[in-house]
C-alpha cells in the first residue's frame, strides 16, 4: 500500500488544498521542485579513496525498489515494482549527509512558536468558516464509510495468510465441505465469498485509486525525476568510459616502462639477496670445522662467538632452510661442550697458578688465557667459576704448610724419619729456634701465595668492571639511538604514490636501496674499525661482511687489564648489571676468604704444635718473639687484602692469655717466695737497679739492657736515689720494681694483652701490700723467717718500700693509659684502689711506731714522782727510749716524715705526762714540785732537740700543766 510519507508536497491550485495545508505566503514558505542530486562520482584520487561513494552500495536500485516481501510495502510508491532479488541490508550512512538532531530545529521552534500562540488565539476568537468545498467533504465521509466495510483484519499491519488463526477467518473452510447433500450450497456459499472479497478489493482499489489522483501531480513528478537520473547515468557511463580509455593511453605510454624498470630493479635485488643468501649458506656451513680449529687453539671466546653468530643467523636469515635444520640443535651441543671445556681449562689453570714455585717472579701466568677463560665463561653465565678458584686455594693452603715441614724435617739429622712416620710428629720434635724458622718460612710463602692470588683476582676483577662498564655505554647509546629515531620519524613523509601494479608501494623499493647502501656503510666501518675483532679463518669472516643481522649489530669495544692487555668486550653479553656487581663483590670477598684460609691454616699448625704445652713453655723473650711474627703477618695479610682476619689474631690472643697467666703466676710465686724470705733489714742496691731507677726517671719504662763488665766494678749503694730522694729498701721490693718493669715491657711487646696485663700487674701490687702488711704489721715474720721481734726498724723499712711503690705507681698508671682504648680507660681506678691501700698502709705504720712509744709512755710515766734527784730516772730512761727510737727511723725515713714522727710521739708524751700530773695534783704554781717538774721537762726538751733532725721541731710543752691557781 502506497503512503505520501516520503513524497514531497506539491502545492495545488484548487481551493481544496486548504484542507491539507494553511494558507501561507507561498512566496516565503513553499520551497520548489528540486531535481535529485548528481551521483555521478568524481574521479577517485589519493585522497578521497577511504571515502563513502555509491560504489560502497551493496544492492541496486531496481532490486531496493522491487521487494514485494517487505512487511511496510505501503510506506513508499515504488515499492509496487519490486523483485524477489532484492537483499535487504543494513545501508552504511552516507558521509555526505550531516547528523540532524534536535538543536537544529531550534531555531524554527522558536520562530514558528510565537505564530503559533497568535494563530490558536484567532482560532478561538473567530471561527473558522464553511468555506470548502462539501463535495469534497461528502466525498472524504463516502470514502470512508466504504474503507468501513472492509473488515478490520485486512488492515492490521502483521496481516499473513500464512498464520492458521488469520487465514480460517478469512477462509472458512467450513464453506466448502462437500460431503453430504450440501455441495450445491457450498458452491453458493464460496461464489459468496468470492464476491465479498471481490467487492472488498474494489473498494479499496477505489480509494487507491482516489489517492493517487489527489497526487498525480507528485508522481508524476517522481516519475520524471527518474528519466533524469536514468540520463544521467547514461552519461556517466559514457564519461567512465572515456576516462578509462585515457588512464589506458597513460598507462601504456608513460606508466608501463617505469613500472618494467622497477621490476627490473626489484629482481636484481632479490638475485643479490639470493646470492647473498647462497654465500651465507656456504659460510654457515663451514661453521662447524672452523668451531673446532677455535677450539683446539683454545680460543673458546671465538668459537662461542661464532656460534652465537650462527645461531642468529639460522634464526633471522636462513629461518625455514631445509638442509640447515640439525645444525641449530648441533651448535647448542656443541656450546655445552664449550662450557665444559671451559670449566676443566680454568680449574687446570687455577691449579697450575697457585701450585707453581712461590719463587717464581711472575705474579701472572699466562694473562691472556686468564682474560680469555674468563670472558668466555661470563659469555655463558657460568658464574660459578669462582668456586673452583676458592677449592683450589684451600688445597693450595694445605700443600704448602706440608711441603714446607718437609723441607724443614729432612733438613734436620736428629729426626729419624723411619722411626717417626707421622709428619705432625716429625715437626713436634723441633725445639724452639727451629720451629720458629719453620714458622717463618710458612708466613712468607703465605704472604707469596696471596700476593699471586690478588694478583690472579684483580685480572678477573678488571674484565668483569670491563664487561659492566660496556653495559652502561650500550645503554646510553641505545637511548641515544632511540631518541634520534623518534626525531627522523618524525621528520618522514607520510604521503607516498601509491604503486597500483602488485599492490606495491613505490617507498618499498626506495627502502630496499637505502637498507642496502646503510648495510653496505656499517660492513665498511666494521671493517675499518681498528677495534674489531678479527676473523678467525676466511671461512668465518665472510658472514660478517656479507650479513646485515648479526655482524652488522655487533659491537665492540676494548679495554686494558692491569696487565696491559686488551679485553675485546661484544655486544651480546648478557649479564646485567646488578649480576656483574653481585660478582664484583664475590671477587673481592675471594681475596678475603684466601686470607681467612691462610690464617686458618697457620691457626692449625698452631694448635698441632701446642698440643704437648709447648707454646706455654716459652720464655717472655721467645713468646715476644713469636708474637711478633705473628703480629707482623696479620698486618701483612691486612695490606694485601684490605681486612684484617681474626682467626690468627684470635689464637694469638688465646695463646696470650695463656703466656700471661702463666707469665704472672711465675712472678706472683717468685714475689711470694722473696717475701716468706724476706728479714726486712736495709739491703745494699746493686749498680744495676739504680740505673734501672734512673732510666724510669729519664722516661724509659724498660729492662735496660746489661752492660758487660761494666756493673761488676761499680760497688753497691746503702740506699737507692730516686730523683733526689734517698730511699733504704729491702731486696725484695728491688726485684718488685724489675718485676713491674717486666709487666710493662710485655705490654709494649704485646699490646694485644695490655688490659690482662693490667689486671694482673694490679693483683700483684696487691698481693705485695697485703703480704707485706701480714708480715709485719700482723708480725707474720715472726713464724715464716723466725726473727725474734718486729722493731721499730723494720716497720720503718716496710714503710719506706711502700712509699718507693707508691712513687711508681703514677708513671705505670700514665703507662698502661697511654695504650689504653678510650672505652677501657674505666680499668684505671685499679691504680687509685691500690694507691688507697698503700697509703692506708703507711699510715697504719705510723701509727704502730706512734703506738710503741705510745706504751712505753703509758708504762714508765705512770712510776714517775715528783722529788729529787732531777732529772729524775723516768725521765732519763724516755730520753734514752726516745733517742733508740730516732736512731732506728732516722736513717730510714725523710727528715719531714721523721719531724712528723716525733711530733705526734711528743703529742703522746704529753698527754701522758700530763695525766700524771695530774694524778700528782701538781699545778703550775711557781711551788717545789712545780720547780721539779720544769726541770725534767727542760731535760726532755734538750735531748730530744739534741737530737739530729729534731732541732727546729717545735716542743710546746707548755699545755701539760693545768691551768690552776
Amino acid at each position: 500500500m502506497a503512503s505520501s510519507h516520503s513524497s514531497s508536497p506539491v502545492p495545488q491550485g484548487s481551493s481544496s488544498d486548504v484542507f491539507f495545508k494553511k494558507e501561507v505566503d507561498p512566496a516565503k514558505h513553499i520551497r520548489p521542485v528540486q531535481s535529485l542530486p548528481d551521483v555521478c562520482p568524481k574521479e577517485p584520487t589519493v585522497t578521497d579513496q577511504h571515502r563513502w561513494t555509491i560504489y560502497h552500495s551493496k544492492v541496486n536500485l531496481p532490486a531496493a525498489l522491487n521487494d514485494p516481501r517487505l512487511a511496510k510495502r505501503e510506506s513508499d510508491f515504488f515499492t509496487k515494482t519490486w523483485g524477489l532479488d532484492f537483499v535487504d541490508t543494513e545501508v552504511i550512512p552516507s558521509f555526505y549527509l550531516p547528523q540532524i538532531s534536535k538543536e537544529h530545529f531550534t531555531v524554527y521552534q522558536q520562530e514558528i512558536s510565537q505564530r503559533e500562540k497568535i494563530h490558536e488565539r484567532c482560532k478561538n476568537i473567530c471561527p473558522p468558516k464553511d468555506t470548502f468545498d462539501r463535495t469534497l467533504l461528502h466525498t472524504h465521509d463516502k470514502s470512508r464509510t466504504d474503507l468501513e466495510q472492509v473488515p478490520k483484519i485486512f488492515m492490521k499491519p502483521d496481516f499473513a495468510l500464512d498464520d492458521s488463526l488469520t487465514f480460517n477467518s478469512v477462509l472458512p473452510w467450513s464453506h466448502f465441505n462437500t460431503a453430504g447433500g450440501k455441495g450445491n450450497r457450498d458452491a453458493a456459499s464460496s461464489k459468496l465469498l468470492q464476491e465479498k472479497l471481490s467487492h472488498y478489493l474494489d473498494i479499496v482499489e477505489v480509494n487507491i485509486a482516489h489517492q493517487i489522483s489527489l497526487r498525480s501531480e507528485a508522481f508524476f513528478h517522481a516519475m520524471t525525476s527518474q528519466h533524469e537520473l536514468q540520463d544521467y547515468l547514461k552519461k556517466t557511463s559514457q564519461a567512465v568510459k572515456m576516462l578509462r580509455d585515457k588512464i589506458a593511453q597513460i598507462d601504456k605510454v608513460m606508466c608501463e616502462g617505469s613500472l618494467h624498470i622497477l621490476r627490473l630493479a626489484l629482481t636484481r635485488n632479490n638475485c643479490v639477496k639470493v646470492y647473498n643468501k647462497l654465500k651465507l649458506m656456504a659460510t654457515v656451513h663451514q661453521t662447524q670445522p672452523t668451531v673446532q680449529v677455535l677450539l683446539s687453539t683454545s680460543e673458546f671466546v671465538g668459537a662461542l662467538d661464532l656460534i652465537a653468530t650462527t645461531q642468529e643467523v639460522l634464526q633471522q636469515e636462513l629461518q625455514g632452510i631445509h638442509s640447515f635444520r640439525h645444525l641449530g640443535s648441533q651448535l647448542c651441543e656443541l656450546e655445552k661442550l664449550i662450557d665444559k671445556m671451559m670449566i676443566a681449562e680454568f680449574s687446570a689453570y687455577s691449579h697450575s697458578d697457585l701450585n707453581r714455585p712461590l719463587e717464581d717472579d711472575c705474579q701472572i701466568l699466562e694473562e691472556e688465557r686468564l682474560v680469555s677463560l674468563v670472558f668466555g665463561l661470563l659469555k655463558q653465565r657460568k658464574l660459578n667459576f669462582l668456586e673452583i678458584y676458592s677449592e683450589e686455594m684451600i688445597i693450595t693452603a694445605k700443600n704448602i704448610i706440608k711441603q714446607c715441614v718437609i723441607n724443614k724435617v729432612s733438613k734436620i739429622e736428629e729426626i729419624d724419619t723411619d722411626v717417626v712416620m707421622k709428619l705432625a710428629d716429625q715437626m713436634r720434635m723441633l725445639n724452639f729456634p727451629q720451629w720458629f724458622d719453620l714458622l717463618k718460612d710458612i708466613f712468607s710463602k703465605f704472604t707469596i701465595f696471596l700476593q699471586r692470588v690478588k694478583a690472579t683476582l684483580n685480572i678477573i676483577h678488571s674484565v668483569v668492571l670491563s664487561v659492566l662498564d660496556k653495559n652502561q655505554r650500550t645503554r646510553e647509546l641505545e637511548e641515544i639511538s632511540q631518541q634520534k629515531n623518534a626525531a627522523k620519524d618524525n621528520s618522514l613523509d607520510t604521503e607516498v604514490a601509491y604503486l597500483i601494479h602488485e599492490g606495491m608501494f613505490i617507498s618499498d623499493a626506495f627502502s630496499e636501496s637505502e637498507l642496502t647502501s646503510v648495510a653496505i656503510d656499517t660492513t665498511s666501518q666494521r671493517n675499518a674499525s681498528p677495534n674489531s675483532e678479527p676473523c678467525s679463518s676466511d671461512s668465518v669472516s665472510e658472514p660478517e661482511c656479507t650479513t646485515d643481522s648479526s655482524s652488522s649489530k655487533e659491537q665492540t669495544s676494548s679495554s686494558a687489564t692491569p696487565g696491559c692487555v686488551d679485553i675485546v668486550v661484544n655486544e651480546d653479553m648478557k649479564l646485567t648489571d646488578l649480576e656483574l656487581g653481585k660478582l664484583a663483590n664475590n671477587i673481592q670477598e675471594l681475596l678475603f676468604s684466601a686470607s681467612d684460609i691462610c690464617h686458618d691454616r697457620a691457626v692449625k699448625f698452631l694448635i698441632s704444635r701446642a698440643k704437648d704445652g709447648f707454646l706455654e713453655k716459652l720464655n717472655s723473650t721467645e713468646f715476644i718473639t713469636l708474637s711478633r711474627l705473628m703480629e707482623t703477618f696479620i698486618l701483612d695479610t691486612e695490606q694485601i687484602c684490605g681486612r684484617k682476619s681474626m682467626s690468627l689474631l684470635g689464637a694469638l690472643q688465646s695463646q696470650a692469655n695463656k703466656f700471661v697467666n702463666r707469665f704472672h703466676e711465675e712472678r706472683k710465686t717468685k714475689l711470694s717466695l722473696l717475701l716468706d724470705n724476706e728479714r726486712w733489714k736495709q739491703a745494699d742496691v746493686p749498680a744495676e737497679f739504680q740505673d734501672l731507677v734512673d732510666s724510669i726517671s729519664d722516661g724509659k719504662i724498660a729492662l735496660p739492657e746489661k752492660k758487660s763488665g761494666a756493673t761488676g766494678e761499680r760497688k753497691p749503694a746503702e740506699v737507692l736515689i730516686v730523683e733526689g730522694q734517698q730511699y733504704a729498701v729491702v731486696g725484695t721490693v728491688l726485684l718488685l720494681i724489675r718485676i713491674i718493669l717486666e709487666y710493662c715491657q710485655c705490654v709494649d711487646n704485646i699490646p694485644s694483652v695490655t688490659t690482662d696485663m693490667l689486671t694482673r700487674l694490679s693483683d700483684l701490687l696487691k698481693y705485695f701490700n697485703s703480704r707485706s702488711c701480714q708480715l709485719v704489721l700482723g708480725a707474720g715474720a715472726l713464724q715464716v723467717v723466725g726473727l725474734k721481734t718486729i722493731t721499730t726498724k723494720n716497720l720503718a723499712l716496710s714503710s719506706r718500700c711502700l712509699q718507693l711503690i707508691v712513687h711508681y705507681i703514677p708513671v705505670i698508671r700514665a703507662h698502661f693509659e697511654a695504650r689504653l682504648q678510650p672505652k677501657q680507660y674505666s680499668m684505671l681506678r685499679h691504680f687509685d684502689h691500690i694507691t688507697k691501700d698503700y697509703h692506708d698502709h703507711i699510715a697504719e705504720i705510723s701509727a704502730k711506731l706512734v703506738a710503741i712509744m705510745d706504751s712505753l709512755f703509758d708504762k714508765l710515766l705512770s712510776k714517775y714522782e715528783v722529788k729529787a734527784p732531777v732529772p729524775s730516772a723516768c725521765f732519763r730512761n724516755i730520753c734514752k727510749q726516745m733517742a733508740k727510737m730516732h736512731e732506728a727511723i732516722f736513717d730510714l725515713l725523710p727528715e719531714e716524715q721523721t719531724q712528723m714522727l716525733f711530733l705526734r710521739i711528743n703529742a703522746s708524751y704529753k698527754l701522758h705526762l700530763k695525766k700524771q700530773l695530774s694524778h700528782l695534783n701538781v699545778i703550775n704554781d711557781g711551788g717545789p714540785q712545780n720547780g721539779l717538774v720544769t726541770a725534767d721537762v727542760a731535760f726532755y726538751t734538750g735531748n730530744l732537740q739534741a737530737l739530729k733532725g729534731l732541732k727546729d721541731l717545735d716542743l710546746n710543752m707548755a699545755e701539760i700543766w693545768e691551768q690552776k691557781r
